[in-house]
């Protein structure tokens, strides 16, 4: 598993990291198992988020449930969670009260006393930077949170958030797929005329990550779309899926490798965020840590997943 010191942090982190979105209805075996296999792989690094699960803070607590973590073994994970999403309205806010009320709730859900890590969930239109920079210096000063980021934000939003908030934005969590590949296909076909890959709606997200230091973690790295299923063994992508077969065979690992691969492979030094609950997936995708696709290889699997390189 390659690791890295995340830039503007001294947290040393695995490329792949767990989520666990989707552990509500499981098992406390079935979460251990989970958690241990990830674990064996080398991914010690855990995604939460306070709207995960059934009521807020549902996911937190099964995992802490299931867990039971003493002080010792809460130290050898790196725990993320986010905040910012409000699910019975629905709407977003990144108010100093709730930022802070949600932190809260996620430490006693957890059981812990501090988060590695905290994003803010997507972008609340309503944000007062202000209060978002009052909400992490007291959580940072009470040692409640030891870094901050933010989740599918773009280059302007995170602008504004930096022109008030002291700490550094260390993560942004981004949609990211062979098939779902906006973020680094338009950079690809720029001002290439009749191509929609060419528009540029993001303003150069990825770029802008890696100019600031900011890591991207790329959620849904299996979806084929916006949660419309995975596309590994699909028949909506015949070509990806013969090339991601015959890759497979090369390298000797299973498809859920290669799709990591294709986002480790990057230069940016971007994380995968797994979804799966399936242990066996984890190991899978694990593979992908540092297989090293060649250059063609990984421009082979961007055309077959339909984009161009004009």
């Amino acid at each position: 598993m390659k690791t890295f010191t995340l830039p503007g942090t001294d947290i040393v982190a695995p490329n792949v990291v767990l989520g666990l979105m989707r552990i509500q209805d499981k098992s406390d075996e079935e979460v251990r198992t989970l958690v241990s296999t990830a674990r064996d792989a080398g991914i010690a690094f855990l995604d939460h988020a306070d709207i995960y699960g059934t009521g807020v803070h549902g996911c937190e607590r099964r995992f802490a449930e299931a867990l039971r973590l003493t002080s010792s073994e809460r130290e050898q994970f790196v725990i993320q969670s986010k905040a910012g999403i409000v699910k019975d309205g629905p709407y977003y806010d990144f108010s100093y009260e709730h930022i802070v009320e949600s932190v809260n709730g996620s430490l006693e859900a957890l059981g812990t006393d501090y988060l590695d890590i905290l994003l803010l969930h997507r972008p609340d239109a309503l944000v007062e930077p202000e209060e978002v920079a009052r909400a992490f210096d007291e959580l940072s000063a009470a040692g409640k949170v030891r870094a901050f980021g933010v989740s599918n934000h773009t280059p302007r939003q995170i602008d504004l958030l930096r022109r008030h908030v002291t700490q550094p934005i260390v993560a942004n969590q981004l949609q990211l797929s062979i098939t779902h590949a906006p973020i680094v296909a338009q950079g690809v076909a720029a001002n290439m005329q009749g191509l929609d890959q060419a528009i540029v709606r993001d303003d150069g997200i990825v770029d802008y990550c890696r100019l600031h230091d900011i890591t991207v973690q790329a959620w849904s790295p299996f979806q084929a779309g916006f949660f419309d299923g995975p596309f590994l063994g699909s028949d909506r992508y015949p070509e990806l899926n013969a090339v991601v077969d015959r890759l497979s065979g090369k390298y000797g690992v299973p498809g859920e490798a290669i799709a990591v691969a294709w986002i480790t492979r990057h230069p940016a030094q971007m994380q995968v965020v797994l979804g799966t609950t399936t242990p066996a997936r984890v190991s899978a995708a694990a593979l992908g840590s540092d297989l090293p696709l060649t250059r063609p290889e990984w421009y082979e699997l961007f055309r077959a997943a339909g984009y161009t390189v004009p």
